[in-house]
């Protein structure tokens, strides 16, 4: 898998990419095999999202870079925004 998000940006131009950004809440929840996690960023109302085969260090007060898309998610036939993270890294 590439790490470097000028390369992924590159390939897929609805990346984006961003740095330092404050996580105000950390989620983890297990789903079978994969734990899905949820984080808030300070500055932004929309869920970033990302599943990993097993728990992350919290990362509530932390400053991550994100490489992320946006997505919605239709529930009870209400649109929502979500961020589906593809690299994920502490600043």
């Amino acid at each position: 898998m590439q790490s470097d998000p000028k390369k992924l940006i590159e390939k897929n131009k609805n990346l984006i990419h961003s740095d330092l950004m404050k996580v105000i809440s950390h989620t983890q929840r297990d789903d079978g095999d994969w734990v899905l996690h949820s984080l808030m960023v300070e500055g932004c109302d929309a869920p970033f999202k990302f599943k990993r085969q097993g728990h992350y260090q919290n990362l509530k007060g932390a400053r991550v870079n994100m490489t992320y898309y946006a997505e919605e998610k239709v529930v009870a036939g209400i649109p929502f925004e979500v961020m589906k993270v593809v690299r994920i890294k502490r600043g």
